[in-house]
């Protein structure tokens, strides 16, 4: 299946910049000063003065990690080092001797680490360069200590880098600080200046070598920021932005304090959810737990005050209007209020507190003060009962917290809910499945909301009791000319045209799953194209582009008489480190740049919704300069495991926040028309290794509480994606891409969605997983696209094995996203 009169590709034929180049690299600047998050400040020692002599150490100072490794990165221009954004920033670096000793060492360490790839694919070990290169990750080398140097502080920059495919381990280099770095962090404490360390990192990590060395004074997540990440540290370090970014996970002492390292127990290609809805702060908060860095928290360089102001109802919503008044004297900044409640038990165990609603506030200047409202609505209340299907409010007092973090937080108000109402009833789809083990002290629980009670009546905190709305039923089908028109035609296409829409374009000498199909004949380094078959009936093939930290393309390309000449793989990652020393094709060479910006873990630390839907809506015009319909992000998975090495690709342990974040970086990028966002991958896809047959066992209370419901949140949203793209791993037995209950019961029935569902990149050669299961549980796009899936569609549909009907409803839905999604 040949590309056929593919499009003029878009590259320019020099390295000059594009007009919203310098734009969105202000953009990137500003999304990750806004997004780091200021750990620890003793005795002040943050802000720097401008013009304060520093020595900058650690693998972070020689390269710092923009982002995450694999479909993850982005190909941009080289990103601004720490020490280029130090020098930028009116700093000056005094130990250049040893950076450059110390970048010997670590190119030589980049060297072998990309001779280990190519051996993995000379002895046969990996079966091709991706494979390779997603399971040798690098780590960082032991460099030579640091000598003292004249100099006003010193800072130490810890890098680590983690991708899909291959997850973190608890051991020292990579959650843990390795030898040297523990090495250098005691010689650099003995110098007597102020140590600063910078985290360059995509998750948590363990920092217990810091309870001994009173010589760290600060502590600064700059997390892997995009390709401004020197500058954006240097505004912060030197106070011209103020750090407002706060954690969106819970960072504990050590690994084995998360519950899902306590419980293990798994059998081989087996994950269970033994510790149900307790993850993340839901753990520790109800376990009391002591962490070492709480949800939500960040320090500022100034002071706020929070104010609640009378709660009110408004329909289904709450609004709990605040007051924020900056009250240091020295610098302006901005603080996020965040609102928690307390739910009543009903019979069951429940968390402490849940995060409901949370707002930012503008620059406000000392003194300044500005009202925030913050709605919460009624439902996000509700727990879900597995014994009868039910989302309720359970009867009794719900306790709203108010604060600048979990630990922060106060209760301000109460609510008082008099009898039990059910808010939906939905099908029971996983009803036996309950593999909790897990469980608060009844006891100790029960007397911790008595002293709660207590409070409450001692303080006076006001109380109001909602009126409840009647119960929900599932959103009536929305009219939907677009697919009535889509399915007019398609029920007058032949079956093989059919079956050519539901499957992406591909190689024809390729039987099996290639990973980009003919994509690179649309736009050099696209993740894939679907079929051109309609094309002359006005029914474009789209392009497919990764994410979600900006647009992955290749960064270079090669034209020789009119036609693309073929690139290896290596160079379409990494910025073609891989392929440095390949020689080039003969031709003419073309430059494709695109914005770096910071992962989504960071982005979420903004708790800015309003920026993350910025930062899309830069994506979006990107994505139209490049003729990209389809952007397969935002990744939206939940941080269940610390581990996870595909976590900075995800926004939080909370499914509200996860949400939100989804929906407003959605919002940004379809306010450009003809361009959607593919929300992934659905569902509890939270382990990389083993994950095309890892089976995920989770009980439906946590599926629908937790994992579900941040895609519930984005899928509802007044700006619901283009596209949801399925998991590679099995839920409940069930491929997530052959799971009926997942993409059509949820999704399409009790959730009202109405975009494509696609199924990750070859999920069907899992053994587990077919291409007449995808279509029969509701995926419409089989992706990248193989002959072999083409060939069991076809078999399938003339066998009556699967009827045409439901193949027909498929191709109508990729018909209705072609028109709407132009070039």
């Amino acid at each position: 299946m040949n590309a056929q009169n593919a499009p003029p590709l878009a590259g320019l034929p020099d390295t000059r910049p594009r007009a919203y180049e310098a734009a969105h690299r202000a953009l990137a600047r500003r999304a990750a000063a806004e997004s780091i998050v200021l750990l620890k400040n003793e005795g002040t020692v943050l802000p720097l003065a401008v013009g304060s002599r520093l020595a900058l150490y650690g693998a972070g100072a020689l390269q710092m990690v923009k982002g995450g490794t694999g479909s993850g990165d982005v190909n941009a221009r080289p990103a601004v080092e720490i020490y280029d954004g130090l020098q930028r920033g009116g700093f000056t670096v005094t130990n250049r001797a040893w950076l450059r000793r110390a970048a010997d060492v670590y190119s030589a360490a980049r060297a072998a680490w990309r001779d280990r790839i190519r051996n993995k694919l000379k002895t046969g070990e990996e079966p091709h360069f991706f494979a390779a290169y997603i399971r040798t990750p690098f780590r960082s080398p032991a460099l030579p200590p640091p000598e003292k140097t004249d100099c006003d502080a010193a800072l130490y920059v810890v890098s680590r880098t983690s991708g899909e495919g291959f997850d973190r381990t608890p051991d020292a280099g990579d959650f843990c600080l390795s030898d040297a770095e523990r090495r250098d962090l005691r010689i650099l404490c003995r110098f007597g200046k102020p140590v600063i360390l910078v985290l360059n990192i995509g998750g948590v990590m363990d920092l217990s070598p810091l309870d001994g060395l009173d010589g760290v004074r600060a502590v600064v997540l700059l997390s892997q920021p995009g390709m401004e990440g020197g500058s954006a540290m240097a505004d912060v370090l030197c106070g011209r932005v103020n750090p407002s970014g706060k954690l969106t996970d819970s960072w504990a002492y050590r690994y084995a304090d998360y519950p899902c390292a306590q419980i293990g127990g798994d059998e081989p290609l087996t994950l269970t959810y033994r510790e149900g809805i307790y993850v993340g702060y839901r753990y520790f908060d109800t376990f009391s737990v002591p962490v070492r860095y709480g949800f939500g928290a960040g320090l500022s360089y100034t002071e706020f005050f929070i104010r609640p102001l009378p709660l009110v109802q408004d329909g289904d919503a709450l609004h709990l209007p605040v007051q924020v008044t900056n009250i240091g004297l020295r610098h302006a900044g901005r603080e996020t209020v965040q609102v928690y409640a307390t739910c009543p038990r009903g019979g069951q165990d429940r968390e402490y507190r849940r995060l409901v609603a949370f707002a930012k506030t503008d620059h406000l200047q000392p003194g300044a003060a500005q009202r925030l409202e913050l709605r919460i609505p009624l439902e996000s209340l509700c727990a879900y009962d597995p014994d009868t299907g039910c989302w309720q409010w359970n009867a009794g007092d719900y306790y709203l917290w108010v604060g600048a973090s979990l630990a922060q937080s106060k209760p301000t108000a109460v609510l008082h809910v008099a009898h039990t109402a059910v808010q939906k009833t939905t099908a029971r789809l996983w009803p036996d499945i309950r593999p909790e083990t897990l469980h608060p002290d009844a006891k100790a629980d029960l007397a911790r909301r008595a002293a709660l009670a207590n409070y409450a009546r001692r303080n006076n905190l006001p109380c109001l009791e909602p009126a409840l709305p009647a119960p929900q039923a599932d959103p009536a089908p929305r009219p939907d000319a677009a697919y009535h028109q889509a399915q007019k035609l398609a029920d007058t296409l032949p079956e093989e045209t059919l079956v050519q829409l539901c499957v992406g374009q591909w190689q024809p000498q390729q039987q099996d799953g290639p990973l980009t199909g003919v994509a690179d004949t649309y736009l050099p380094g696209a993740a894939g194209v679907t079929s051109a078959v309609l094309e002359k009936d006005g029914v474009p093939p789209l392009i497919l582009a990764d994410g979600p930290a900006g647009l992955r393309v290749s960064r270079e390309y090669f034209m020789r008489d009119g036609r693309l000449m073929p690139l290896p793989l290596e160079r379409c990652f990494e910025s073609g480190y891989l392929a440095q020393d390949f020689p080039e094709p003969d031709g003419e060479k073309f430059y494709q740049f695109c914005t770096a910006f910071p992962i989504g873990t960071m982005l979420a630390q903004s708790w800015d919704t309003a920026l993350l839907q910025a930062v899309g809506h830069a994506v979006g015009r990107e994505m139209e300069v490049y003729r990209v319909a389809l952007w397969l992000a935002p990744g939206m998975n939940l941080h269940r495991d610390p581990l996870c090495g595909r976590n900075f690709e995800y926004f939080s342990e909370d499914p509200m926040l996860s949400g939100r974040m989804a929906a407003a970086m959605t919002a940004g990028v379809q306010s450009v028309p003809g361009r959607g966002t593919t929300v992934k991958h659905f569902a509890c896809n939270n382990r990389e290794n083993d994950r095309v047959e890892l089976n995920s066992i989770v009980s439906e209370r946590a599926l629908r509480e937790l994992y579900l419901k941040g895609f519930e949140i984005a899928l509802r949203s007044p700006t619901p994606p283009a596209a949801v793209m399925t998991a590679y791993n099995l839920v409940n037995g069930v491929h997530a891409a052959n799971s009926y209950a997942l993409c059509t019961v949820l999704a399409r029935e009790e959730w009202g969605y109405r975009g494509v569902l696609m199924t990750d990149w070859d999920s069907t050669g899992s053994r587990r997983c077919t291409a007449v299961g995808c279509m029969l549980a509701g995926n419409e796009l089989l992706m990248p696209g193989c002959k072999r899936d083409y060939d069991e569609l076809l078999d399938a549909v003339r066998a009556g094995k699967l009827p045409r009907a439901a193949l027909q409803q498929c191709a109508a839905r990729v018909i209705a996203a072609a028109r709407q999604l132009q070039r």
